[in-house]
């Protein structure tokens, strides 16, 4: 899907805000991060990058971290809620972007954005019902049922999920929240907590890895079982250990034992649960690919 209008997009992370402006997915007039202080500070920028430009886009996508208010018919609609984030809590991130700059603006998570970016311009292309999983500093999953992003009383935490131990980890976890919950496991700071080392110096063969692929796989046929998606997408710091999808392949197959008769799952699984077609600018484009 290619289109004519002018788009901006503010991939808003917790650690940093990624903004472009073009006409995606190819044709990016420019891009600009800078790390995400205080509310004011980077709100200002995000607006100031915009107004920078030649011509302000025809509309403007965010893609935000979260927990975020992504019902239309809230009163905080667009609004980052009880967000962890220092400083952040209750802040109305799309009302602003909106009155400042005069534009339209399209509001989700970063993982739903990542979501509808694959769906029209990376891996998830031909398809209708997919699930976006990303796993780096936490863990989020985003879902598209029939080309529409999956939103309900607030938004899906699928990051926080509870599974079966792996034999032999005894490790308390480090969500703030539920302790060992999917997230408190296999994200990146879980990693490093657990075995004292960042996820990206231990060696392939390490045991951690056997352990992240045992809570990912299950983690994973527990999202096929429920949503049904026609392809799993998983990004993030933590799966550019490339060694991982075919332990997760081979364990998924393992758990579902046959019993959903998809060639897919049987045949096809590594070109089912697969790596994210755009790459690192999953995140910008997938802020441009809301406003369509």
């Amino acid at each position: 899907m290619k289109t004519d209008s002018l788009l901006g997009g503010i991939e808003a992370g917790g650690t940093k805000f990624v903004c472009a402006i073009g006409h995606p997915p190819d044709d990016i007039h420019a891009v600009e991060r800078f790390p995400t202080t205080t509310p004011e500070e980077t709100i200002s920028r995000a607006v100031d990058f915009f107004r920078s430009q030649p011509q302000l886009p025809d509309s403007i996508g965010i893609a935000t971290f979260g927990p975020a208010d992504v019902r239309p018919d809230s009163e905080t609609y667009g609004f980052i809620t009880s967000t962890p984030k220092s400083g952040w809590s209750n802040t109305d991130l799309a009302g602003r972007i909106a009155r400042e700059l005069q534009r339209p603006v399209a509001f989700d998570t970063d993982v739903n954005g990542a979501a509808v970016g694959e769906y029209l311009w990376g891996a998830g292309q031909g398809t209708q019902n997919l699930l976006y999983l990303t796993i780096g500093t936490g863990f989020g999953g985003g879902a598209l049922v029939n080309g529409q992003p999956v939103h309900g009383l607030v938004h899906p935490e699928m990051g926080h999920l509870f599974l079966p131990r792996a034999e032999g980890d005894n490790y308390e976890g480090n969500c703030p929240f539920h302790g060992a919950c999917l997230e408190g496991m296999v994200a990146g700071p879980a990693i490093q907590a657990h075995w004292g080392t960042p996820a990206e110096a231990l060696p392939p063969d390490h045991i951690a890895w056997s352990f992240v692929a045992h809570y990912l796989s299950f983690a994973v046929t527990n999202m096929i079982l429920i949503l049904s998606p026609e392809r799993v997408i998983m990004g993030g710091g933590v799966m550019q250990q490339e060694h991982l999808f075919p332990a997760i392949h081979s364990r998924v197959q393992s758990h579902l034992n046959g019993y959903v008769k998809a060639k897919e799952l049987i045949d096809q699984i590594d070109q089912y649960i697969v790596p994210p077609g755009l790459g690192s600018r999953a995140g910008v484009l997938g802020a441009m690919a809301l406003t369509l």
